[in-house]
């Protein structure tokens, strides 16, 4: 149980590789704690972007170590928003028939914000069920998703999307949780993106690679196949199928928000 608790902490501190080789022993050692240990592999092959790795390990993970939000986790990055959502709604789905609540938000929630991504009108029935299974449970980071969601769902439309996107940054800073206050920026390089703001978004970009210098640095990348430039930097993703292919779905979505909003 030690090594197990001292690896997460190593992890949280940047230490991938001492954490990595916790995790393993964890891993190897098939005890209660075992499947926690592998999804914890599958979450730091995520953070260094080691993308065919996280996802081979979230396929064998099964119930106990979260197996279908893990791959949620994996797509929704790739830009494959339905095949995330997907994933999502059967981790929402196990997790309602194992009796665990938490579960069943945090799952749902993450459904919510990618979904937001592909239709605003159907991430308000998502968020609003969201919220329901949060209701009564102490979750700060599922429910900062929530509100991340929230930003994303409003991309391109109303003028308070950054003032509401820097209120979050320092509410997830002020907890630690640097998942959403990478989320957080990425929604506000969507909405630049979606506006077509290239002055704006560049700016966004630059804060974002200044948080993500340690983990999650391939979303610098995905907020640049958003606003259709070059790399300025490589990241060292290993993404799923291609460079290209990810960056064409991140563009796609950007392009029919502005449809979206267009057709209006």
């Amino acid at each position: 149980m030690g090594i197990y608790y001292l690896a997460k902490a190593q992890r949280d501190l940047g230490r991938t590789g001492a954490s990595r080789r916790g995790m393993q022993l964890v891993a190897d050692g098939g005890g209660r704690l075992a499947p926690a240990a592998r999804r914890g592999l599958a979450h730091l092959a995520r953070l260094d972007g080691d993308f065919p790795t996280a996802l081979a390990t979230a396929q064998t993970l099964g119930w106990p170590g979260r197996h279908h939000r893990v791959m949620g986790d994996v797509w929704w990055i790739q830009g494959d928003m339905n095949q995330a959502a997907t994933a999502y709604e059967a981790a929402r789905h196990d997790a309602e028939q194992h009796g665990v609540a938490g579960e069943q938000a945090t799952s749902q929630a993450q459904r919510a914000f990618v979904l937001a991504f592909t239709d605003p009108r159907r991430a308000d029935d998502e968020l609003e069920t969201a919220q329901q299974l949060l209701d009564g449970l102490d979750l700060r980071a599922t429910t900062l998703t929530t509100q991340i969601a929230a930003l994303v769902r409003d991309a391109g439309t109303t003028p308070d999307v950054e003032d509401r996107a820097r209120a979050l940054q320092a509410e997830a800073a002020a907890a630690g949780i640097v998942a959403a206050q990478a989320m957080t920026h990425l929604a506000v390089c969507f909405h630049h993106a979606v506006r077509n703001d290239h002055t704006r978004a560049g700016a966004a970009i630059s804060r974002l690679r200044d948080l993500t210098r340690d983990h999650y640095t391939y979303y610098a990348d995905i907020a640049q196949f958003m606003t259709d430039v070059p790399l300025d930097q490589v990241s060292g993703a290993r993404w799923l199928d291609s460079e290209q292919h990810t960056r064409d779905r991140w563009r796609s979505l950007v392009t029919a928000r502005q449809a979206h909003h267009s057709g209006r």
